[in-house]
């Protein structure tokens, strides 16, 4: 008797019931096995030789933000924002006054501070001067620049050098010499617009 013929036998004596788990359990072993092997296939599944190593791509050679993201000056939004929140016509030269703080050592916040309490941001300005700082203006003289970003240059270099290099340095300092008539109420008033662009 041949020995297929034996297995078929045997095969063919035993019972459905006995051979159901068998074949459940072959059956089992051999979709996990098309699983897993479908899993590293793809991919999914990392192989020994790649284990402790992390695989990305590689960032394009040329500066892809560089061109589309500028750095900005926190500074010079805090400023703009200041101005257009009173819908001051120095909007557009925030930075300008940024620009000549620095070049001049002066604090930044000085200068809005100043326009705010002299004309509530050039609100109030006589015609034509671009004097939003009440600089140089005693009775009926009146010092007039020929824009803004003039009158930001000269205040900020004046308020420098002839302020806070001869050591007046706080609001209340600078009151004594810039108008020296008032009791106070301007230094207080030029405290709280600096503390407020703070």
């Amino acid at each position: 008797m041949q020995p297929w013929s034996v297995m078929r036998k045997i095969i063919l004596s035993t019972s459905f019931f006995t051979l159901a788990p068998i074949l459940l359990f072959i059956s089992i072993i051999y979709f996990l096995f098309l699983s897993y092997n479908s899993r590293l296939h793809h991919g999914l599944i990392s192989q020994s030789a790649n284990r402790g190593f992390a695989f990305a791509a590689l960032p394009p050679t040329g500066n892809v933000l560089g061109d589309s993201i500028i750095s900005k000056d926190i500074r010079i939004e805090t400023v703009r924002n200041f101005f257009a929140k009173h819908k001051s016509p120095l909007e557009p030269f925030a930075s300008n006054v940024i620009t000549d703080a620095d070049k001049y050592g002066l604090d930044y916040r000085l200068l809005p501070a100043i326009a705010m309490q002299e004309s509530n941001l050039c609100q109030k300005i006589i015609a034509n001067s671009y004097n939003c700082w009440g600089f140089g203006i005693y009775g009926k003289q009146v010092t007039k620049f020929g824009s803004y970003p003039e009158a930001i240059d000269t205040i900020t270099k004046t308020l420098a050098d002839n302020y806070v290099a001869g050591g007046l340095n706080s609001a209340e300092e600078i009151m004594k010499k810039y108008t020296p008539s008032n009791l106070g109420g301007w230094a207080r008033s030029v405290n709280y617009f600096m503390d407020y662009l703070q």
